[in-house]
């Protein structure tokens, strides 16, 4: 008769084969399911916002070609997506304004690691050819396309990508002020404002969704180089224009992005007070009555409207000091900036000092019997040494130093006899 006998493992034996099976199953399954494509692999974000999520819509570009939102535009890409409408009273133009700072900020960047995309939620109004020529009037560049589509589907994008609020987006032309970026390959999606500071922006969207393996080469914002900057608490005339107008306007030099309207330096003194205000508080009211100043700003400025920012009196009021304080500062800082240009400045040649020439003034008379002064440079023998003119002084001034000693000693000699007669 056999008797077999079990001997049951340790339990901390099982607990080891288990732990060691399912490491075997989690690296595995990469392999099993990827076939091959590293973009199918499970553990990446991307794959849950890849081509089954996002609508694979045709759009129409402003250069006229037809391009596949996923296939074309996003997939495996960093993107920037506004939507827009060419004939937004307000906040469109300060969005796009806005993105032409981080465009500049990006550098050549876009179009090579990162997409610019603005689609029209008016497409029948804004055909290519609008797109096209609104481009042009912000001066955009590669790596940016305007896009237009069929309504029903551009609506579908805005519901996928977040931006569609039915409370919002009752009136077709009410939209949501946001924008997305994101990166489609590893499923990293941020909706932004458009009003927020360019150079912020362009960290997020040149690092950040680049998982910090790039730097921008343009500008370095991921260090402030050792200078940390003062926080200091912001008048409500700086805070209204640095989120409404500093997108489009600059106060003297700035910080020498582009901007698509005018420099407003000493604009206080060079507009008369009336009109100014009136022009902050209603410009689209004063284009529509052909205002000679407004339409000609309209035209200096590439048809560029200013946008309507629904400001109060007080507001305008506030802003308006802020203008007044800060040129007075700009101009204070330029003057000194200018003379110390100025005193560092070289000297040309030809008005250099020459310690050998002097000029020396003339007459000569011509064939006529005029008399013309002429200007001759001669030149003097060099200023000798320190010590040799002090050699040359003794030298040159000997006999005169020798009468003047045997004077004082014969006058000390007579005074010394005088008083020994006495």
């Amino acid at each position: 008769m056999t008797t077999k006998t079990n001997f049951p493992l340790p339990r901390g034996l099982n607990a080891l084969l288990l732990g060691l099976l399912a490491v075997f199953v989690l690296c595995a399954a990469p392999l099993v399911f990827a076939e091959g494509d590293p973009s199918s692999d499970p553990r990446l974000a991307g794959n849950r916002w890849g081509g089954g999520y996002f609508p694979n819509v045709e759009l129409k570009t402003h250069t006229g070609e037809t391009v596949k939102f996923f296939d074309d535009l996003i997939k495996d890409k960093v993107v920037v997506i506004n939507f827009i409408y060419t004939e937004c009273p307000d906040a469109c133009p300060l969005e796009t304004a806005r993105l032409t700072e981080v465009y500049e900020i990006l550098g050549d960047r876009v179009g090579d690691d990162v997409f610019f995309y603005s689609i029209s939620i008016d497409p029948e109004t804004d055909t290519p050819e609008v797109l096209a020529e609104y481009a042009k009037r912000y001066q955009t560049g590669p790596g940016w396309l305007f896009l237009t589509g069929v309504s029903e589907e551009i609506e579908l994008l805005r519901r996928k990508l977040g931006l569609y609020i039915d409370e919002v987006n009752k009136d077709p032309t009410d939209h949501n002020l946001s924008m997305i970026i994101g990166n489609q390959r590893t499923g990293r999606w941020m909706k932004r404002s458009p009003f927020e500071n360019p150079y912020i922006l362009a960290n997020e969207i040149g690092t950040w969704l680049h998982n910090y393996k790039n730097k921008n080469k343009n500008q370095n914002l991921n260090s402030y180089d050792g200078h940390i900057p003062e926080l200091r608490t912001l008048t409500q005339g700086e805070s209204i224009f640095r989120t409404r107008c500093a997108a489009c306007h600059n106060i003297g030099q700035g910080d020498g992005l582009k901007r698509t309207g005018p420099n407003l330096l000493e604009v206080t003194e060079r507009r008369e007070m009336d009109w100014l205000r009136r022009w902050i508080a209603e410009p689209d009211v004063m284009i529509k009555e052909e205002d000679p100043t407004a339409i000609a700003l309209l035209h200096a400025n590439n048809m560029i409207v200013m946008p309507n920012m629904g400001l109060n009196e007080h507001e305008v009021t506030t802003v308006i000091g802020y203008l007044q304080a800060e040129s007075r500062r700009v101009s204070k800082m330029e003057s000194v900036e200018a003379l110390m240009a100025q005193k560092d400045a070289e000297v040309p040649e030809c008005c250099q000092k020459t310690e050998s020439a002097v000029i020396d003034e003339g007459m000569d008379t011509d064939d006529s019997g005029k008399q013309e002064v002429s200007l001759a440079v001669i030149d003097l023998p060099s200023l000798p040494e320190p010590g040799e003119m002090e050699n040359n002084a003794i030298t040159t001034n000997s006999p005169r130093s020798m009468s003047l000693f045997f004077g004082c000693a014969f006058g000390f000699l007579a005074f010394v006899v005088h008083r020994r007669k006495v």
